[in-house]
């Protein structure tokens, strides 16, 4: 049974991936730094800094993944890039792969670019976008003994846009994905069923990819 590590897994996209994984019968830590005020069955819970991987070390040990499902917000808007760096060199030349949430904007608008973000983004959500686009670029220039896989979601993504698992979704390799009605969504609970099936196959080895329905 594989050992899944979750940071930032009392947030939105780590409390569904956790939920997913543990639902799938895979040993799942989620960690944040503090307790968190809802527990999902199945999971184990450990308080520790994500700022400081190496007091993380015994966490870590035997993991077969960790995922980073940091949001650059609160007391971690300007600390996100230093926690990636930080898992980083914490896992490079290990047998743990590193998956990452990533964000929607760094995806291509259509096959050979541009990006999202060059076809503008609202300044409420410039930070938050960049976050994504420098934590890829991060996993981008690691050694090759780093096993890593980044996800992008759709632009509908968060606890504002809920909706009810259903098990489905489509990847669209480096393009957002929409609808046929021009809707680029995707609920947690899918979102995390992609992000699981990519621990479960490895299709996406040091590579990011896009999700949505």
């Amino acid at each position: 049974m594989a050992r899944i590590i979750v940071i930032g897994g009392t947030g939105y996209a780590g409390g569904h991936i956790a939920a997913e994984a543990a639902s799938r019968g895979y040993d799942v830590v989620a960690v944040s730094r503090k307790e968190p005020s809802e527990r999902i069955e199945g999971v184990t819970y450990a308080q520790g800094d994500a700022l400081d991987p190496a007091s993380l070390a015994d966490t870590f040990s035997g993991a077969d993944v960790v995922v980073s499902a940091i949001s650059p917000r609160g007391d971690m808007t300007d600390l996100g890039l230093d926690v990636v760096r930080g898992l980083v060199t914490a896992l490079t030349g290990s047998a743990t792969r590193l998956g990452v949430v990533g964000g929607a904007m760094g995806s291509l608008s259509a096959p050979g670019g541009p990006r999202l973000w060059d076809l503008g983004v609202p300044e409420e959500y410039r930070h938050e976008a960049k976050f994504g686009m420098d934590s890829l670029e991060i996993l981008q220039e690691t050694p090759d003994d780093l096993d890593w896989f980044y996800v992008h979601p759709p632009k509908e993504f968060g606890a504002w846009v809920p909706g009810e698992r259903t098990g489905a979704y489509r990847d669209g390799g480096e393009v957002f994905v929409e609808d046929a009605d021009g809707k680029s969504y995707i609920c947690g609970a899918d979102y995390a069923v992609a992000f699981v099936d990519e621990i479960e196959r490895g299709a996406h080895r040091r590579q990011r990819f896009t999700v949505g329905y």
